[in-house]
């Protein structure tokens, strides 16, 4: 399995993130920090990013302290986005032939890493596959995930509506 990801997503997981900022929190999107807040937890006084996803309104508390570990990270840089139109754009990958719920554990670690060319990759792998078989619910569900968080993804990097993205992603996946 390869993992992509870019100089960008390595050396932004320390970063400071301020109110109103846009950060992407792995496996579910684009969020906006909100507020920061302070807390005190099992006695001792801890600071909380608190972020709104922008997909679904679910607001998530991040320890300030741990968004390395949590893969909190900034939106791809514009300069990145022809690197995820490549991975998704290379139809010559062997796609691993193992059960339905080996690929879907496995591609779900790989959406968990956080990392957008990942996630580029495993919709690639799932539209590739559904190409020759039908996929079982969990797959489908998976690459609707996947193609959800690039859509959002993408189109806030690059400023455009989603269903632009949306269209140029559907292009993408049509031409054979």
């Amino acid at each position: 399995m390869v993992i992509y990801f870019s100089l960008m997503e390595r050396q932004t997981k320390n970063k400071m993130f301020k109110v109103g900022d846009l950060a992407v929190y792995p496996a579910h999107g684009v969020g906006v920090i909100e507020a920061i807040e302070n807390k005190e937890v099992m006695g001792k006084k801890q600071s909380f990013y608190v972020m709104k996803i922008m997909g679904n309104g679910m607001r998530i508390m991040i320890p300030t302290m741990s968004v390395k570990a949590v893969g909190l990270r900034e939106i791809i840089l514009e300069k990145e986005i022809p690197k995820v139109y490549e991975i998704l754009r290379n139809k010559d990958v062997t796609i691993d032939k193992q059960t339905w719920n080996k690929r879907y554990r496995e591609y779900l670690e790989r959406i968990k890493t956080g990392s957008v060319f990942e996630i580029a990759s495993v919709l690639r792998d799932l539209f590739i596959l559904k190409s020759d078989k039908n996929l079982s619910f969990g797959e489908r569900k998976m690459m609707d995930t996947a193609k959800n968080l690039l859509v959002k993804e993408l189109s806030v990097a690059t400023n455009a509506q989603e269903s632009e993205v949306e269209h140029n992603l559907q292009k993408i996946f049509t031409v054979q």
